[in-house]
C-alpha cells in the first residue's frame, strides 16, 4: 500500500527540518508519496492568507500531514496557522509525549510522560475583541462535546498504550464554571475505565510537582492553554522543544508536528535541530499502522544521539546534514 501524506515545510527553519524529516522517513522504505503545500507568512503575498485553501484542501483529501514549525506574529498581524488548522480540521487532540532520551543529560532520568491537550476551544483559541478603547475581552468556552471527545480519547489512548494513570489538570477552585464543567465530564468518562487510575490536579500545583518529581505522573489531560504551557515545561523534562514532538488528532484528519518555532535567525544556516520533527514522523508512522518502521526510527535518533552525533543546540557540532546522514545510516542498517 503506498500512502499520500501531505507535507507543509513552513519557514524560517521549517524547510530545513521538514525535508530532513522527510529523508528519514523515506529511509525506512515505507510507501509514501508526498504533496508538498504552503503555509506561512512567507506565502501571504502570494496568497493573501498564510493558510491557503489548497493546503486544508490537501490534507482532507490525504487524512495525513506533516507540518514543519511556523512563524505566528506576536501580538498583531495574522492569526496563528496551527490554531487555524485545528480547527477547520477539528483536530481535537494535541497528543504531547516526553520521553527521556539516552545520552540527553537532564535533572531526570526516564521521564516517560504523555500530555493530551484538548486543541479546539478553551481560552487558547483567541476569541477576543476589544470593548472600549483600553479593555479587551477574551472568552474561555468549555462545550461539554469537546471535553468528552478528549477525555475518551485520552482514556482509549492510555488503555491502548498500557499507561496507568490519567491526571485531570484544572484551575476549577477559581473557574468553578468552566473548569468545573471539564472535570465533571472527565469524571464520567473516567468511570467507564476503571482498569485506569484516575486523578485531578490543580494546573499551579500540577507544575510544581512536576519540577521536583515527574514520575508521579503518567498521561496528564487538561483544556487548550494549560496543555500548551505545561506541554512545553515537559519538553524542558527531558532536553527543550528540540526532542518534543508532537501530533493532531481529530475523528477524520491528524496532522503532525514539531512544537518548537521557526527559529529564523538560524534559519538557512544547516545548523537546526530536525530531531522534533524526526519523532513526530515517528508518531506519524505509528498512526498509519507502520510500527517496525517507527520502532527503528526512534532507535536510530536515540543511538545517533548517544553516540555524540548532536547538533549545537544539544552540545554538539553537527549540523542538520549531518546529523541526518547519521540517523538514516542506522536507520538502514
Amino acid at each position: 500500500m503506498t500512502y499520500t501524506v501531505t507535507l507543509i515545510p513552513g519557514d524560517g527553519i521549517g524547510p530545513e527540518v521538514a525535508f530532513a524529516a522527510k529523508r528519514v522517513i523515506d529511509a525506512t522504505g515505507v510507501p509514501i508519496e508526498w504533496e508538498i503545500v504552503e503555509a506561512g507568512g512567507d506565502v501571504m503575498y502570494k496568497y493573501g492568507t498564510p493558510l491557503p485553501e489548497e493546503t486544508i484542501e490537501s490534507i482532507q483529501r490525504n487524512r495525513v500531514a506533516l507540518k514543519g514549525p511556523i512563524t505566528t506574529p506576536i501580538g498583531s498581524g495574522f492569526r496563528s496557522v496551527n490554531v487555524q488548522l485545528r480547527q477547520r480540521l477539528h483536530l481535537f487532540a494535541n497528543y504531547r509525549p516526553a520521553k527521556s532520551i539516552p545520552g540527553v543529560k537532564t535533572p531526570f532520568e526516564n521521564v516517560d510522560l504523555i500530555v493530551v491537550r484538548e486543541n479546539t476551544e478553551g481560552l487558547y483559541s483567541g476569541i477576543e475583541h476589544v470593548v472600549v478603547p483600553g479593555v479587551v475581552e477574551s472568552l474561555k468556552i468549555i462545550t461539554r462535546e469537546a471535553t468528552e471527545r478528549v477525555a475518551r480519547f485520552a482514556f482509549e489512548m492510555a488503555r491502548r498504550d498500557g499507561r496507568k494513570k490519567i491526571t485531570a489538570v484544572h484551575k476549577a477552585n477559581i473557574m468553578k464554571l468552566s473548569d468545573g464543567l471539564f472535570l465533571e465530564v472527565c469524571r464520567q468518562v473516567a468511570r467507564e475505565y476503571p482498569d485506569i487510575q484516575y486523578e485531578e490536579a490543580i494546573v499551579d500545583a500540577t507544575a510544581m510537582r512536576l519540577v521536583l518529581n515527574p514520575h508521579q505522573f503518567d498521561v496528564l489531560l487538561m483544556e487548550n492553554l494549560y496543555g500548551d504551557i505545561l506541554s512545553d515545561l515537559t519538553a524542558g523534562l527531558i532536553g527543550g522543544l528540540g526532542l518534543a514532538p508532537s501530533g493532531n488528532i481529530g475523528e477524520h484528519y491528524a496532522v503532525f508536528e514539531a512544537v518548537h518555532g521557526s527559529a529564523p535567525d538560524i534559519a538557512g544556516q544547516n545548523v537546526a535541530n530536525p530531531t522534533a520533527l524526526i519523532l513526530s514522523g515517528v508518531l506519524m508512522l505509528r498512526h498509519l499502522g507502520e510500527q517496525e518502521a517507527a520502532d527503528r526510527v526512534q532507535r536510530a535518533v536515540e543511538q545517533t544521539i548517544a553516540e555524540g552525533i548532536r547538533t549545537r543546540d544539544l552540545g554538539g557540532t553537527a549540523t542538520t546534514s549531518e546529523f541526518t546522514d547519521a540517523v538514516i545510516a542506522r536507520v538502514q542498517a
